[in-house]
């Protein structure tokens, strides 16, 4: 009897394959008609799970249970309640989903947090596990979404039930309370709700997979508080099998992804596999991109004959999306990145704008002092809700940029369409990647080698590139300005010039002590001559400087500004015919 149930499994997944199923094949991930499929995804991080980092809590709340205590403390439980609504009825919508498929993405990975699906242990009476709507709601919408763009949902248990890290933040685990590991109880909790979510979704082609746990991060046996040196990982194993089997009681389509302890990345002790359609996760964050830094993976991958993903990366520079991206797909394997929506993010599709408000919330949260009326609190915070939406973040077309076309090309195009005569932001130079459209000494951040935070922008503002930015306050500016300029960096323009011949360039620049220096290029090989441009007295006062006999061609130009001596701030280049 027990064959012949296995062997229907077996052919119910077979046909179910035939539908359009993600599933393992070989080392591959396919669907249903044997296709390899490339998964290129990026993760909905902050929608479902708060971290402090993107709410610019992270010095005082981190924890989403301590960010809700603080947002509690001034507005009350209703407002509160008003607020999470809001937020999370803006955060992610179909326009949302809709411009992903637009950009490229052909995925999504959703980070869920179990609450929104079950009670927490202490809540519940008498031991049972009872379920909530709120949670698979949302999920069926987002899961709706993804197919009429056909697009590869992959549901991922981002906060487990009492919490599976010592890195707080990203499971919201309460130390006061007991872990995902310490409980009996909130690990039949885990398994029941996978088994949930499997019932629910078994026949639905588009959910691509089930990342059953995100980056545990414990010490079991090991010394390392989040399990980097573990070397069994038996309670990590025995789980991941157990949730599996529940998994596979009611849904024998869907692949079922694992990942390592630390973060992840430790495997030690995982093996042997034990299911015919599962891949493994990893996560890479601030290290070289080189075949080493995933060496391992390719390792256990060919020893396991199993797929490989790399579900969660970014947090870097554009630079080193391309970096990441030309490796992994260039060894077969896909990804998703993080996040979707941070306030006032560089690094990410998307940025949600901070209002001044806020600031004062954040300020009383970490140093205390008056207390903001519940009025001018719940204001506040419902205008940040509403910021998350679609139509009021600012998109961030150079990372999309660097995600998808640069990884294809080193060609450069225009940041926006710019026509000589006129002027160009200093800000608007060229997509594209260093040493092409622009060039700039500090680019990338290897915090994993180096042991530092190394900045690749300094200014942390607009673009997310080598190439660094600050607020501008001057008149005719676009809002932002190049700054920290070192020497032999330079900057192109892609520009469309109406008619050949020479043009004055009005260079507008401030420097506290520093003399400038700067000439053009352009890629025809004519070289300007070079302008010195004296100090101004202050990085906040204004000067403009005129640079003339600037030979160009007529129709599109590729101009670079080569910065020969630096340490001036540079707000806008005004080019105009010179007269005969």
């Amino acid at each position: 009897m027990k064959k012949i149930i296995i062997a229907a499994h077996f052919l119910i997944a077979v046909a179910s394959y035939g539908q359009g199923f993600l599933h393992r094949d070989g080392q591959n991930i396919v669907d249903g008609n044997g296709k390899n499929i490339i998964l290129r995804g990026l993760g909905l991080g902050g929608w479902m799970v708060q971290e402090g980092y993107m709410l610019q809590t992270q010095p005082f709340a981190s924890p989403q249970y301590q960010i809700k205590q603080k947002i509690q403390d001034v507005v009350g439980e209703q407002g509160t309640k008003e607020f999470y609504a809001a937020y999370k009825a803006n955060g992610i919508t179909k326009r949302d989903i809709d411009s992903l498929a637009k950009w490229g993405f052909n995925s999504v990975r959703l980070p869920m947090h179990y609450n929104l699906y079950t009670p927490s242990i202490q809540e519940e009476k008498n031991g049972e596990i009872t379920f909530l709507e709120e949670g698979f709601t949302m999920t069926d919408n987002l899961a709706k979404w993804c197919a009429e763009n056909k697009m590869y949902l992959i549901l991922d248990l981002h906060a487990a039930p009492g919490g599976q890290g010592n890195d707080a933040a990203i499971s919201d685990y309460d130390t006061t309370k007991p872990s995902l590991w310490n409980s009996e109880a909130n690990q039949k909790k885990m398994i029941a709700l996978w088994k949930k979510l499997a019932s629910r979704y078994r026949d639905n082609q588009w959910i691509g997979g089930y990342d059953i746990i995100n980056e545990p991060n414990w010490n079991f046996t090991g010394t390392n508080k989040n399990g980097c040196d573990e070397n069994s990982n038996g309670p990590l194993r025995d789980l991941m099998v157990a949730v599996t089997k529940a998994i596979r009681e009611v849904d024998p389509n869907h692949l079922v992804i694992i990942e390592g302890n630390c973060w992840g990345n430790n495997y030690n002790g995982i093996f042997p596999l034990w299911d015919e359609n599962m891949a493994l996760s990893f996560h890479k964050y601030w290290n070289y991109n080189t075949v080493g830094s995933i060496q391992k993976m390719l390792d256990y991958r060919k020893q396991y004959n199993v797929p490989i993903w790399l579900g969660e990366s970014g947090e870097n520079s554009n630079v080193w999306f391309k970096d990441v991206l030309t490796l992994v797909e260039g060894n077969n394997i896909g990804w998703a990145f993080w996040p979707m929506k941070k306030i006032e993010n560089i690094a990410g599709v998307t940025s949600v704008t901070k209002i001044p408000e806020y600031d004062v919330l954040l300020k009383y949260w970490k140093d205390g002092g008056q207390k903001p009326t519940p009025e001018f609190a719940k204001k506040t915070l419902m205008k940040m809700a509403d910021n998350y939406k679609m139509e009021n973040v600012t998109v961030k077309p150079d990372v999309v940029d660097a995600m998808f076309r640069q990884v294809q090309t080193n060609d450069t195009k225009p940041y926006k369409k710019h026509v000589i005569p006129g002027k160009i932001a200093a800000t608007q130079y060229d997509l594209g990647t260093n040493g092409y459209a622009y060039s700039d000494k500090d680019f990338i951040n290897y915090r994993v080698e180096t042991g530092n935070f190394d900045q690749w922008n300094k200014g942390n503002t607009m673009r997310n590139d080598g190439v660094d930015i600050l607020p501008c306050k001057d008149s005719g500016s676009n809002g932002y300005q190049v700054s920290f300029i070192e020497d032999g960096e330079w900057l192109q323009f892609t520009s469309e010039v109406e008619k050949q011949g020479k043009y004055k360039v009005a260079i507008r620049y401030s420097s506290e002590k520093a003399e400038g220096k700067l000439h053009f290029e352009t890629a025809d090989g004519k070289k300007s001559e070079s302008i010195v441009l004296p100090a101004t007295g202050g990085n906040d006062k204004w000067k403009t400087i005129v640079l003339s006999n600037v030979e160009l061609q007529a129709g599109t130009n590729k101009i670079k500004a080569v910065f020969e001596k630096g340490g001036f701030n540079l707000n806008y280049l005004d080019f105009t015919k010179a007269k005969k």
